[in-house]
């Protein structure tokens, strides 16, 4: 069917993947999705923590997750080039 796009949603993360960074899409009560990037912290009771880079803390149920997998760890933050000495 020309025109037609089709996301394939997977789930490759687990309770092993505790520690690593992930993201998480989600769906909200809206039917819109959300994207949640951070460390995964825990995963129990059906629910999974993730710390964001801000330091908040985000708790997903399981129930909504739709797609979710390991990403690399985070880059280091750039420094800016010396535009000259101090007057």
């Amino acid at each position: 069917m020309p025109g037609r796009f089709a996301a394939r949603l997977v789930v490759s993360i687990s309770g092993a993947d505790v520690g690593q960074r992930v993201s998480l899409r989600r769906r909200l009560p809206t039917g819109e999705y959300s994207d949640v990037v951070g460390v995964l912290e825990s995963w129990s009771g059906g629910t999974l923590r993730v710390r964001r880079r801000d330091g908040e803390v985000v708790e997903v149920p399981e129930g909504i997750v739709v797609a979710g997998k390991v990403v690399p760890p985070q880059p280091p933050p750039r420094r800016r080039p010396r535009t000259g000495e101090p007057g």
